[in-house]
């Protein structure tokens, strides 16, 4: 899913790195190994007790002695990998059917798990590529979140909180921890750099109808900016910047909408202070999932023609007609028009239907 700067091919595989990761609850591959390898272990310590047990009825070519554990443990280990070295056989008939019956269905099991392991990996990757692909090709008018962390999260849970199905985002960071934490969320993901064409085109951000830049350098957020602007010139792109010195920058580069993140939380913090109700009332709106919130929508056929003041059940703020937004208080906007869309203080839709 620490993070790492930049997109290192020596640590993973070309194929892996740039494959999408969606969210599933499968065991680990290493953790399913290490239960692969115990279980032929066990297989090997079976067959070693067993002749251990019946040491009597084998017999040591090389030595001309019994049999002792270690040498046990040996011929179990040469005869479940097919060896078969014969310095130690067994002499008699009752050891030689336990072999038969028992000791060789053990060792095809071993070679069953040891053969199925290897196959079930390639298949693994060949699956993997393969829903990849698929996932690829369905894959369009989607929204992009480059960078997972406390901004990325929250604008995410905006989106879902406001219709946004979890399958029409995908996340790209460069946190593999941040990844599964996306994964964990139901959302599909991408570990690398945001400014690396490739996984952007992996993510298929060309067919992208948003994108969310909410990474943690404002250099990288401008460089960001400016390769997602060469792959996809009709998204509607949001970034976030640290320093209000740099958003005329992250503008020029191409974003749509700039939020200074630390002016804001600034701002909010102050007029709690002065004006502790104001700082309520904003933070209210900023929070989906009760109280007020703020939202954009059509114009509905019933509502045409009549004054935005007349909405009802709603606050008109700013009516948007041919993109461009024209605030309550603007003449032009007395009268909706079928095609405009109204920028509203509501009460949240999560609290209209649990009352």
């Amino acid at each position: 899913m620490p993070p790492k700067i930049r997109f290192q091919p020596s640590e993973k595989p070309w194929a892996s790195r740039l494959q999408v990761r969606l969210p599933a609850r499968a065991t680990s591959a290493w953790r399913e190994l290490v239960k692969r390898f115990g279980m032929a272990l066990l297989l090997v310590l079976a067959i070693a007790l067993i002749v251990w047990l019946d040491r009597d009825a084998y017999a040591d070519l090389a030595n001309h002695d019994g049999v002792n554990l270690i040498e046990a443990f040996y011929y179990a280990t040469v005869t479940m990998t097919t060896t078969g070295y014969g310095d130690i056989v067994p002499v008699t008939d009752h050891a030689r059917l336990i072999n038969a019956i028992i000791i060789t269905p053990i060792r095809i099991a071993f070679l069953v798990l040891l053969v199925g392991t290897t196959v079930e990996v390639l298949a693994n990757e060949g699956r993997r590529a393969l829903m990849d692909a698929q996932w690829r090709k369905n894959l369009r008018s989607h929204t992009v979140v480059i960078g997972f962390g406390t901004m990325g999260q929250s604008a995410v849970k905006t989106l879902i909180a406001n219709g946004v199905p979890t399958e029409r985002i995908v996340v790209i960071d460069t946190s593999g921890q941040m990844v599964q934490e996306a994964n964990r969320s139901n959302l599909a993901a991408f570990e690398g750099d945001g400014t690396v064409r490739e996984i952007l085109r992996r993510a298929e951000l060309p067919k992208a109808r948003e994108v969310i830049i909410t990474v943690n350098r404002d250099d990288t957020t401008i460089l960001t900016t400016l390769t997602v602007r060469q792959l996809n010139r009709t998204a509607h792109v949001v970034a976030a910047v640290r320093d209000a010195q740099n958003l005329p920058l992250v503008r020029q580069s191409g974003a749509d909408a700039v939020i200074t993140s630390s002016d804001s939380v600034g701002r909010l913090m102050g007029l709690s202070s002065i004006s502790p109700y104001l700082g309520d009332v904003i933070e209210d709106l900023l929070t989906s999932g009760s109280g007020l919130e703020v939202a954009q929508r059509q114009v509905t056929r019933e509502e045409e023609g009549i004054n935005p003041k007349e909405v009802e059940g709603e606050r008109v703020l700013a009516v948007v007609r041919n993109k461009t937004m024209r605030r309550f208080y603007d003449s032009t906007a007395d009268t909706l028009q079928l095609g405009d869309e109204v920028v509203v203080v509501r009460k949240s839709q999560h609290t209209a239907k649990i009352q």
